[in-house]
């Protein structure tokens, strides 16, 4: 349904029952999922924005569809800071969206989201992503719900190193939290914590909830497949470097 709205260069909010994608004249703009935290949590938790100024925009240029163009004129954030956190976003609440569902999918003509136009991406990217995420996923453990289900810690076994990124997702879990509340509390891209949640059950310091009729496989974890966390400082050296470029 997404490239076929493509094709027809529509606009308006295509809402599934993970999340919703808006699209501009067949391109997404946006996304969100209830299982991703938004942009204004990657903005502020990473320190690019403070919160009284995300409130600011939201209040002056939210009726308006235009709170991205009111952070970068106010010279809250960098177009390129912006972009490189919207981007992030989208790809990430997209993963869930488009995730396999048995409710309908529906198009609402017409339909723009308040933070307005940022960098458009095709709806060709954002398919060949989700689908290069999800294969990641299938590789790392099959399981049928691992990103609404509670993550729970075992206790052990004793004696097992976890990197530090991997040591605070541990640390929250709580057998309450959910990954995408895990990745709200440290400021993360939700596919992220997901990843570190499925090695942490790998290595048995976590439980992952399964069905009778889903077997639990052993995973299959591989060195490549790793996602850390965007390096701010390097991504704004790179920003300066290009724009002293132009």
């Amino acid at each position: 349904m997404l490239l076929r709205l493509a094709s027809e260069r529509a606009t308006g909010a295509l809402l599934r029952d993970r999340g919703t994608l808006y699209l501009v004249d067949g391109q997404v703009v946006h996304a969100e999922s209830p299982a991703a935290p938004g942009l204004d949590v990657l903005l502020t938790a990473g320190g690019l924005l403070g919160e009284e100024g995300w409130q600011e925009a939201l209040r002056e240029a939210g009726a308006h569809g235009g709170v991205g163009r009111y952070l970068v004129e106010r010279g809250r954030l960098s177009g390129g800071e912006l972009e490189i956190c919207h981007l992030g976003a989208l790809y990430d609440a997209a993963f869930f969206a488009l995730a396999p569902s048995r409710g309908p999918s529906r198009f609402r003509y017409g339909v723009a989201h308040w933070i307005g136009p940022v960098r458009p991406v095709t709806a060709e990217a954002v398919e060949r992503e989700t689908l290069r995420r999800r294969e990641v996923m299938s590789r790392l453990w099959a399981h049928p719900e691992p990103d609404i289900a509670p993550v729970v810690p075992t206790g052990g076994p004793p004696g097992v190193r976890v990197a530090a990124r991997q040591r605070a997702v541990l640390d929250l879990a709580d057998g309450v939290r959910t990954p995408g509340d895990i990745a709200r509390t440290l400021g993360r891209p939700a596919f992220h914590t997901l990843v570190d949640v499925h090695r942490l059950a790998a290595a048995g310091l976590v439980e992952l909830p399964r069905t009778p009729s889903t077997p639990l496989l052993p995973p299959v974890i591989t060195r490549a497949e790793t996602f850390p966390d965007p390096d701010v400082a390097l991504l704004r050296r790179l920003r300066d470097a290009l724009e002293a470029t132009l």
